[in-house]
């Protein structure tokens, strides 16, 4: 992130981003939260990300929403300070959602000032609402209103839903952190949902891995030894779908060459091992899961891998084609599996014959790997006290850090314009 100016030109802050999904688990937006780097307590990141608002806005307009969001929603939190003020005409309209803040006193004042940004084309959120017919002029006009699941009673979860259901507004639930949670929401009428019960199975009951997914395990394993190009070539044989997304995948890698394909083996070469592991290792999550390019769990893999990739380059110095670094790629999206195939990890790793390193770290987070692993997962919750702590212990600076999460946003983003293109 950019350095600010003026008094608050020391201040530093880390990143977080929460996905918010639809009816289809597909992300559609994500929570933009930030918190000043140093040592303080929860509460006093609170206040200090309150205070540096000016900052943080002014920082989001010189690295971009673009970089952190792609095409997607960004909700940001805004505090009265900041609702009143002209910071907010850094923000993109089209995709920003201002979340007006459950302390903030939803008086006439408050209510103009939401009028006349709706008017300018925000979009306008209640964050952690507490649903009183008092509020009833607000509820005509904004468009998301938030609902913390764990500060509300289960009990009456329907009948606020049911009456806020009654105006314009779409209906978000915040914390839902299991799938049975989701589908009650679902069925009260919430459309939009934010917690991590995506990354949680039902039943984590060892289901055998489906013949798609066994087929792309087999070749991620092929890929990672001393790979034999007969044998990838045959495993792709094997798998008309397979060979059919490989062809697409070297059209798109390959956009604008005058040579034409002339066979499967020519495919495979023209797109080299690299290009061919990493496809393989994000086509699992995409063959697997029905929500494609959005779905959560591709989203955070990718993410996961890109971002470790980049710190173990920048703190090893070594290429990105070294085993050290496609080790770390490899640990970040393989972490995931457990969750998308519904079994083991310890069954994922001995079905891809891991190195032992990569082994600790999916199955341990011991290690380098296991380190920076558990470093992406507190980014992810936004436990910014911890990722201070993973910091200091691993010698990653403040700077590589927030340079390494942009570019594996905008990394993550160009995979879905290739996909498109194709």
């Amino acid at each position: 992130m950019a350095a600010p100016t003026g008094q608050d030109q020391d201040l530093r802050f880390f990143i977080g981003r929460q996905p918010i999904l639809d009816l289809n688990q597909e992300i559609v937006g994500y929570e933009l939260l930030f918190r000043a780097a140093g040592h303080h307590e929860t509460a006093q990141f609170e206040s200090q990300a309150q205070a540096s608002a000016s900052v943080i806005a002014s920082a989001l307009s010189e690295f971009g929403f673009q970089e952190v969001l792609g095409d997607k929603f960004g909700f940001l939190n805004i505090t009265a300070g900041v609702l009143h003020s002209e910071i907010l005409e850094l923000l993109p309209i089209e995709q920003s959602v201002l979340e007006i803040l459950e302390n903030i006193e939803l008086d006439d004042n408050v209510r103009l000032r939401c009028q006349q940004l709706k008017a300018q084309g925000f979009q306008i959120a209640l964050d952690d609402h507490v649903y009183s017919p008092d509020h009833a002029s607000f509820y005509k006009f904004v468009d998301i209103i938030k609902v913390d699941l764990m500060e509300t009673d289960p009990e009456e979860l329907p009948k606020i839903a049911a009456e806020l259901r009654k105006f314009p507004v779409r209906l978000l639930a915040e914390r839902v952190e299991t799938i049975e949670q989701f589908n009650q929401c679902v069925k009260y009428g919430f459309e939009l949902f934010q917690g991590y019960f995506f990354e949680r199975p039902v039943v984590l009951n060892k289901k055998r891995i489906d013949p798609s997914g066994l087929a792309m395990m087999k070749l991620l394993k092929q890929l990672n030894a001393d790979w034999d190009i007969n044998e990838v070539e045959e495993t792709f044989r094997e798998n008309p779908t397979l060979t059919f997304n490989l062809l697409k995948l070297v059209n798109s890698v390959m956009f604008g060459m005058r040579e034409k394909i002339k066979n499967l083996r020519h495919a495979i070469m023209m797109l080299g091992i690299n290009h061919l592991r990493r496809w393989v290792q994000l086509a699992l999550f995409a063959g697997k899961d029905e929500r494609g390019l959005n779905s959560p769990l591709l989203e955070m893999a990718a993410v996961r891998g890109r971002l470790m990739e980049i710190l173990t380059m920048r703190r090893s110095g070594l290429p990105r084609t070294s085993d050290v670094v496609e080790a770390a790629f490899m640990a970040g999206i393989l972490s995931l599996l457990d969750v998308l195939f519904e079994t083991d990890m310890e069954e994922v790793v001995s079905s891809l014959n891991l190195s032992d390193e990569v082994a600790a770290a999916l199955l341990r987070r011991e290690g380098q790997l296991g380190q920076l692993l558990l470093l992406t997962e507190k980014l992810e919750k936004t436990d910014f006290v911890a990722v201070q702590d993973i910091l200091e212990q691993s010698g990653i600076t403040f700077e590589q850090l927030l340079s390494a999460q942009l570019d594996a946003f905008n990394w993550r983003n160009s995979i879905v314009q290739d996909q498109r293109r194709t």
